[in-house]
């Protein structure tokens, strides 16, 4: 079960599902039955990415300390049994996706497609599969507010576009913190081939800031109040905070202070959208909290 959970990167996997259902709350879904295939689905879907990953970069992840271990590279899991929990997975996590409605199957199948077949590859040659993986990245929060409505709107453009803007800080500074590490694999995924450089801490300054006037969008649409505009001006500025850090020393540390950052800003900001902007869901979870104790 170890092995399982590690290949499928489970905990990657349940953050993003948790921007999944963020989105389809906030669109206004409250059949838990419906949740629950998001869930389930959403997980199983994304742990076939994470999956595929690893089978594609098994050779590479023997050369990196922190991936090593790995099922396939420390050779405790076959490459037949990694297709099999890959195919097994994708095709129950879409079924289950499509049960809820097409579009959020098709979404789930072309952020699988894109993260492996496009981003996957790219990471070893160019920078430029950081802007590449973002689009996958950001498709959860999109596809749980269509799996809500069932249509595409501005309600899940404006979701995938924050959660787009938010992936490029939180990725380099992943690629901060791990920049040896990718090195020796053959990746450089930093923004300036300088490396941990003034150059790349700017941009992670500069998308940093961009984040602040993209988080303000559902309240400059009328979705939310002014209490989620106030705590998202203050999360934004402490997250530009550690970015701006992060540019000031250029230490490994104040990266790795990033991204847990990044780690806690996301669910934080997308589930003060959802609170603040219907009370239908608290009375949705008062209902089912009353039965069970009954």
């Amino acid at each position: 079960m170890k092995e399982y959970l590690v290949f499928t990167k489970f905990r990657l996997s349940f953050t993003v599902v948790l921007s999944a259902l963020a989105g389809y709350l906030f669109n206004g879904g409250t059949d838990w039955k419906e949740i629950l295939l998001l869930v389930v689905g959403g997980t199983l879907v994304t742990g076939a990415s994470n999956g595929s990953n690893q089978i594609w970069e098994r050779d590479l992840d023997k050369l990196m300390n922190r991936t090593k271990q790995r099922p396939l590279p420390a050779g405790t899991m076959s490459l037949k049994e990694a297709y099999i929990v890959v195919i097994l997975f994708l095709v129950v996590g879409t079924v289950m996706l499509a049960m809820i409605n097409l579009p959020s199957a098709i979404l789930g199948v072309s952020a699988y497609v894109s993260y492996v077949f496009m981003y996957t590859p790219l990471k070893r040659k160019s920078p430029w599969a950081v802007f590449v993986g973002a689009f996958p990245g950001a498709i959860p929060p999109m596809l749980g507010a269509i799996a809500a409505s069932g249509t595409f709107s501005l309600v899940p453009g404006v979701l995938f576009f924050i959660q787009f803007i938010w992936q490029f800080p939180h990725f380099w500074a992943i690629a901060w913190v791990v920049y040896d590490d990718y090195n020796a694999g053959g990746f450089s995924l930093l923004p300036s081939k300088s490396g941990k450089s003034k150059n790349s801490a700017f941009f992670i300054l500069l998308y940093s800031l961009f984040l602040i006037p993209f988080s303000l969008i559902p309240w400059v649409l009328g979705w939310t109040g002014n209490i989620s505009m106030a705590i998202a001006c203050v999360l934004g500025a402490l997250f530009y905070l550690a970015a701006y850090r992060l540019y000031q020393t250029l230490d490994t540390k104040d990266a790795k202070k990033l991204m847990f950052a990044s780690i806690i800003y996301l669910p934080i900001i997308q589930f003060l959208f959802v609170f603040d902007r219907t009370d239908e869901f608290i009375l949705q979870l008062k209902d089912v909290v009353e039965f069970v104790l009954k």
